[in-house]
């Protein structure tokens, strides 16, 4: 099958207003509330009206650190990227295959973006989700899953006949420490009282969790104490548990990462620790961390991009500089996922990592695990679940259809759909139904349109 051919007619922005039910801090910032921002994309192909979804979370001091900045800010940037996405989308000519699509109207959008103020790993946000939804009419239109749409080339790219896709059946969940999240029942702090856990050693006892991603502050003592801490309970509580660190670009430098390196590495209390973490994520600022080579620090694991992560040749750069892989998020870009998954393929050293932007329960969470999970990574971070209650402030008729639509991923015990995770693992097979990982759509209605 060659690519689906598609000619957009409608592209609709919306958000929804999500409240956390615990505060999560990474880096300088702190989130107690955000909106998510959700797409709809209507369609014609060969004379039939398709639609198409994404949707994801607009997460404030991520994809612009600037202390400047407010929260409201920085959601408007998003939003401005969303913007520039739909206009160029609309002002595409004629019937293009998904990834045609991609490379004409987002780097357009992209462009628009950056010479309006945006950093690119914002002004990349609108034509990310974008391309999820254009992509998602693609796979319906032509009758087809995620996985099985890749392989009969559906969405024009050219990756997807080269990579050893998998049908993924479960994938480990990896749990987020953020640096405000009580560890212990005993630590004082937030406790909503809604029946699900607010510590790390509740969300064990819960949920079975054996891999788990601990945010660093980038101050040696303040982090030396956390993580002692932290070692200390999955020793009691993880079974055989496996850990992997985010410096979410705390270091100003190299020479600095490489002290903190050594200091971890020399402190008896974390040996345990590093033995048995996977990797380190992000640890410089974007700003210098393709600049300064990190393969002379010793780092004893390896450390991939994240945040650098705003142009196709950053996986080279970093390579090049001692990075031994990158991220996949949704967010960034489904291709760019493609691309870097390619090329990780290549090599047996190198990795591509699953990483979470607070995914919701819906279209987000089920579009991006999936999106990870088909291109063979095994574990990947997931943390919408716990800072959020089930599916938020979303209709409770429209929980329920996503819930109906996909009962392996979610469970309604409590009355209220929530992520279902048994033994520290999501179970994927309902994802694989025609279109982007998702049998349900949101209430468009009960949206707030992003004019």
């Amino acid at each position: 099958m060659t690519g689906v051919e598609l000619r957009i007619r409608e592209v609709h922005l919306f958000q929804r207003h999500v409240t956390l039910r615990l505060p999560f801090r990474f880096g300088a910032a702190t989130v107690t509330q955000c909106p998510q921002a959700f797409v709809q994309v209507r369609a014609e192909v060969d004379g039939r009206s398709v639609e198409g979804a994404s949707a994801e979370l607009m997460v404030p001091k991520w994809f612009d650190k600037s202390p400047a900045l407010t929260h409201e800010q920085n959601f408007e940037q998003l939003r401005e990227s969303l913007r520039n996405a739909r206009d160029a989308l609309l002002a595409s000519r004629g019937a293009m295959d998904s990834f045609a699509l991609s490379q004409t109207a987002g780097e357009g959008a992209v462009a628009v973006s950056v010479s309006r103020g945006l950093p690119r790993l914002a002004a990349q946000f609108g034509p990310a989700l974008l391309d999820k939804a254009v992509a998602d009419a693609a796979l319906r239109a032509a009758g087809q899953s995620w996985v099985d749409g890749l392989r009969a080339g559906v969405l024009g790219d050219p990756w997807s006949a080269r990579l050893k896709l998998v049908r993924p059946t479960d994938v480990v969940l990896r749990h987020t420490v953020g640096l405000a999240d009580r560890l212990t029942d005993s630590d004082p702090g937030t406790d909503p009282q809604d029946g699900l856990p607010a510590t790390l050693e509740a969300a064990i006892q819960r949920h079975g969790l054996h891999h788990f991603k601990l945010k660093l502050c980038g101050q040696i003592d303040v982090d030396l104490e956390r993580l002692t801490r932290i070692t200390n309970v999955l020793q009691r509580l993880g079974g055989d548990w496996r850990a992997t660190l985010d410096g979410n670009e705390t270091f100003t430098d190299a020479a600095s990462l490489g002290r903190f390196w050594q200091t971890l590495q020399n402190t008896p209390a974390l040996a345990g620790l590093l033995q048995r973490t996977l990797l380190l994520e992000q640890p410089l600022a974007r700003a210098v961390a393709l600049r300064e080579s990190i393969a002379s620090l010793g780092i004893g694991v390896p450390v991939i991009l994240d945040e650098s992560d705003d142009h196709d040749t950053a996986l080279e750069e970093g390579l090049a500089l001692g990075y031994r892989g990158i991220s996949s998020k949704a967010c960034k870009g489904i291709y760019r996922s493609l691309a870097n998954a390619h090329r990780i393929a290549q090599d047996p050293r190198l990795l591509l990592s699953g990483e979470d932007l607070t995914c919701q329960a819906g279209l987000a969470v089920q579009q991006d695990t999936l999106l990870a999970a088909s291109l063979g990574v095994q574990h990947i971070e997931r943390n919408g679940h716990h800072y959020v209650d089930g599916f938020g402030s979303a209709p409770a008729d429209e929980a329920m259809a996503f819930a109906e639509a996909h009962p392996s991923l979610y469970e309604t015990a409590s009355g209220r759909p929530h992520l279902n995770v048994r033994n520290g693992r999501l179970d994927l097979i309902s994802l694989h139904v025609t279109g982007f990982a998702s049998a349900a759509m949101p209430q468009w209605r009960s949206l707030q349109t992003i004019q």
